[in-house]
């Protein structure tokens, strides 16, 4: 372990002295038993260390592109007005208690769009609070990149942190602490100890367990044995209104496709030979199923159109999409008693004005994440390689990502759809890409799908290269 410098060492004593650090059994806000607690509410009230403590973080986040800046409530609001006054950038700040009258706003001050904001706190245990702060300010389209905390007491809270996509810069460690005070005789070898294996031995909330775990999900293995056998990782979406169009369209596009979304009620002459037809190709071109239905009522009611009705998806669908609006149950309304079928979830939509916020798609993959059985994974968007790349952060291991809104250039159409040119889609973290008009618009259907085909396998190519670096 490295020695922390001098002011650092100094900050330690001067919180020591007004007992910051104490020693004992604490009940955290985690419900974690601990053997010590920092608690620096009070420093506001000692000018001196208020300023040490403003100057350490200011030193460490030197570098950082950041226009705004918050600090979460109480304890790093006031440390992070003091920071905002002397580097002149604005702050803002969320309300601890959601507020329902007057303007009901709960973000406090001016708020650019897509303005980069740096988030202060003074302790970090798990990183949950920090999550919850960033939903709501996220939820702003505030962008957050970096988090930095006087005192790191996690165990791995810098992994968890990175898993989702968020950087973590501390001034000094619980460890680093005790070993400061043992150095200088305030505490025991015995109590530096029990710190030290308090910390080595204690779990992140929420720490992603299962990231180096295997697909769980026989349909995903499927798919992913179809991606490498084929060296594609395109969907096309062929939304096509009449089936002498979809086949013919289909038979020139399928060898370069590992997986077909369908509409299936945009087509107007459907009849009972459609899952048949489909089926034949799906076996001789390689290429698996997913029927974007997009479900999202009770259980009872998705239970009936998925197996029932006209379309009878659930006899030739291998996947199908899924809104989560309706709440967890409905994975089961789905797949109860059913073999061999999965689903992927929206996340996150390529359309303008959609109303999914960060808070919402955070909830999404944590049910993906506690379903492994009956989701593959998601559906999500991002306007360029990093935010794709934070949102692929946020999915476990195990799970893929499908992109849509994805060009051969960078663009959009008249009904707020944006598009991603496909290998940035790709380089940034999506797993495959989901194409339709771009391909069976205009021109030769089979140059067009080998060409998104081309540029979404290199991009995958590149990711895999760097990764290995």
């Amino acid at each position: 372990m490295k020695k922390v410098n001098t002011a650092v060492e100094k900050f330690i004593l001067k919180l020591s002295e007004i007992n910051a650090v104490k020693f004992g059994k604490f009940t955290l806000k985690s419900g974690i038993i601990s053997p010590f607690y920092i608690d620096l509410r009070d420093i506001v009230s000692y000018p001196e260390i208020v300023e040490m403590a403003v100057m350490l973080l200011i030193d460490k986040i030197k570098g950082l592109g950041f226009e705004v800046l918050t600090g979460i409530p109480y304890t790093a609001l006031p440390l992070s007005a003091v920071i905002s006054q002397k580097l002149n950038i604005p702050l803002i700040y969320i309300r601890k208690e959601e507020k329902s009258y007057g303007t009901a706003k709960n973000v406090i001050g001016r708020i650019a769009k897509n303005s980069k904001c740096l988030v202060i706190d003074d302790v970090i245990t798990t990183g949950e609070s920090k999550i919850e702060t960033i939903d709501q300010l996220e939820s702003e389209g505030v962008g957050v990149s970096d988090i930095v905390v006087i005192v790191d007491r996690s165990h791995d809270g810098a992994k968890y942190l990175a898993g989702k996509g968020y950087n973590l810069h501390s001034v000094v460690t619980a460890v680093e602490m005790a070993e400061v005070l043992f150095s200088h005789g305030k505490i025991g070898s015995e109590l530096k100890n029990e710190v030290e294996n308090f910390i080595k031995n204690m779990n992140t909330e929420g720490e992603d367990k299962a990231e180096s775990a295997p697909v769980a999900n026989k349909m995903t293995r499927d798919l992913l044995e179809t991606i490498e056998r084929k060296e594609t990782n395109l969907v096309l979406s062929l939304d096509v209104e009449n089936q002498k169009d979809f086949f013919e369209i289909l038979d020139r596009t399928a060898p370069h496709i590992a997986m077909l979304k369908t509409h299936v009620d945009i087509i107007s002459d459907y009849d009972a030979d459609f899952p048949e037809r489909l089926r034949e190709r799906s076996e001789k071109y390689r290429f698996m199923v997913l029927e974007d239905r997009k479900f999202a009522d009770i259980g009872n009611t998705v239970r009936m159109q998925y197996r029932g009705g006209i379309y009878k998806i659930s006899g030739w669908s291998d996947f199908v999409t899924v809104h989560m609006i309706a709440g967890e149950s409905i994975l089961n309304g789905l797949f109860d008693g059913i073999n061999d079928k999965s689903s992927f979830l929206l996340a996150a939509m390529s359309s303008k004005e959609n109303l999914i916020n960060q808070a919402y798609t955070r909830r999404v993959i944590d049910i993906g994440r506690a379903n492994p059985s009956s989701v593959s994974g998601f559906i999500g968007f991002g306007e360029n390689a990093e935010k794709i790349s934070k949102l692929k952060k946020k999915i476990p291991a195990g799970f893929l990502l499908l992109m849509p809104g994805v060009g051969l250039e960078k663009g959009g159409d008249t009904l707020g759809q944006t598009y991603v040119p496909a290998g940035e889609a790709v380089r940034g973290g999506a797993d495959m890409i989901i194409v339709g008009r771009g391909i069976y618009k205009s021109g030769d259907y089979s140059k067009n799908a080998g060409e998104y085909r081309s540029a979404a396998w290199n991009g995958y190519i590149d990711r895999i290269k760097n990764q290995c670096k």
